[in-house]
């Protein structure tokens, strides 16, 4: 909730209420120090900035903005986890990236003058800060740190397509597979009874990976026979991490 919806009933004081507000700030200040975005940043300095943030839930499967919509905002997930795919021209959906808690769904170099390239969608519910640009430009002249890091992350992610479309050219289904959930138990990997889970169906790590339906059930039904993967129906549990990597590692 934001700042003057954190506000308690009207029995509650003003300065219990305030408290209640800068208390919220404090966490959010916590959650952005932790975060890429905002690398290098004092704690005062987060503080000062997620004031400034309006925060927002969005439900399972809500849209959070379309391809080819202008860019309004900024939004940095609290918790949850966010996916952004293109469509094609034949109308066929790609999925590009995973957002998780603590990282920016959608950044941009120029966000005055741009769409975005993606839409995104709420794979959970999702709790999230939100700044609106027109604020967060005064916040970039502000805090120069901020355009730094947005270049960082940016250059971050077009390093990461670049060995992705490497990957897609030189190496075998399963490597690529393996290479990819290694990064996305990093980024939205989550804890579960019998390792860590990632929530994506077959059809989308194949989409991820450059490859069919039918290639990727075959490669997980053959690790799940080898006892380091699950492959659930919406979802793939990695019970041996380390044995994943040796598969990433595999000429």
């Amino acid at each position: 909730m934001s700042i003057e919806e954190s506000r308690g009933p009207s029995g509650n004081s003003s300065s219990d209420a305030f408290s209640s507000a800068s208390s919220r700030v404090a966490e959010r200040a916590v959650l952005m120090c932790a975060s890429a975005l905002f690398s290098g940043l004092s704690q005062r300095e987060c503080m000062e900035i997620a004031s400034c943030a309006r925060a927002r839930t969005f439900a399972r499967d809500e849209i959070l903005f379309t391809q080819g919509q202008p860019v309004r905002s900024l939004i940095l997930l609290e918790s949850g986890s966010v996916k952004s795919t293109q469509l094609s021209s034949a109308g066929s959906e790609v999925l590009m990236w995973m957002s998780g808690s603590g990282e920016p769904v959608n950044v941009n170099a120029a966000p005055n003058a741009c769409n975005h390239t993606c839409s995104a969608r709420a794979m959970e519910q999702c709790r999230a800060l939100v700044w609106e640009y027109q604020r967060l430009q005064a916040l970039l002249n502000e805090y120069p740190q901020l355009r730094t890091n947005i270049s960082r992350i940016l250059a971050g992610r077009l390093q990461e397509l670049e060995e992705r479309f490497r990957e897609a050219a030189t190496e075998r289904v399963a490597r690529r597979l393996a290479l990819n959930l290694l990064r996305l138990l990093k980024s939205v990997g989550k804890p579960a009874r019998d390792g860590i889970q990632v929530s994506l169906t077959r059809e989308e790590l194949a989409q991820m990976t450059g490859t069919t339906l039918f290639t990727i059930s075959r490669v997980l039904s053959r690790w799940a026979g080898q006892g380091f993967v699950l492959p659930q129906r919406e979802s793939v549990v990695v019970n041996d991490p380390g044995r994943l990597e040796s598969v990433s590692e595999e000429e």
